[in-house]
């Protein structure tokens, strides 16, 4: 048994069938709240607790998955290009409401952690929450912080967004695509933005174009809240 936990294809086929269970019971409850990507998550958490399997054993498989997330990433371009027309008309709000949104991150970040009296190691580490993973991992390691809560913080963002984007437009009365698609990209990264891909081709476009401008606009704000 141990054998097989050691191999990288052990973190590979349990990850997809969490992912494959919770895309099912997704379906049999129809309901929002049974996101799969938060069932495969719990799933995984719980097998690995209940049968005291080491971390390490899933992580080398799971590390294979990572591999692929900056070139899926890279292939929301594709997205942004189907409609260049369109975001051509709305530049200018995409990179307003994109810079209002990593502003607002940080300033909420920051504001959390002085009102909890947590140490600047753990600002360091929540800053760039909000990113996609690559770039807040560098942010962290820049300025000092520890990146598995990084990274940690980082998945929570995306799968809040994931799961919450479309009850949030609703509750805020958001009918915009262009609208939408923007607030979930920079809040919640690519997480969010299968989400906004789901919801609309506008919206997940929008999205994809917001990871990347949020990307920017943090690595260059990030630094003046450390002055």
């Amino acid at each position: 048994m141990r054998e097989v936990l050691n191999t990288p294809l052990f973190g590979i086929a349990l990850s997809i069938v969490a992912f494959k269970i919770g895309i099912w019971a997704n379906k049999k409850l129809k309901n929002p709240l049974a996101n799969p990507l938060i069932i495969a998550m719990a799933l995984i958490v719980i097998l690995l607790l209940v049968f005291d399997i080491p971390l390490d054993s899933y992580e080398k498989g799971s590390s294979i998955i990572s591999l692929f997330l900056a070139p899926v990433t890279a292939v929301l371009a594709l997205s942004i290009y189907r409609q260049r027309a369109l975001l051509k008309d709305s530049l200018l709000p995409v990179m307003m409401g994109t810079f209002a949104g990593a502003l607002a991150s940080l300033f909420s970040i920051k504001w959390t952690c002085g009102l909890l009296g947590l140490d600047s190691v753990v600002l360091s580490s929540l800053m760039s929450k909000s990113v996609t993973t690559p770039i807040a991992i560098a942010l962290t390691e820049q300025f000092g912080g520890i990146p598995a809560l990084t990274v940690a913080s980082t998945v929570i963002s995306g799968a809040l967004g994931n799961l919450l984007a479309p009850v949030l437009a609703k509750m805020f009365f958001i009918s915009d695509p262009v609208a939408h698609g923007v607030g979930i990209g920079s809040c919640s990264h690519a997480l969010g933005t299968s989400k906004a891909l789901e919801i609309g081709e506008v919206e997940g476009a929008m999205s994809s174009i917001a990871i990347s401008l949020s990307g920017i606009f943090t690595v260059l704000l990030a630094p003046l809240f450390f002055l």
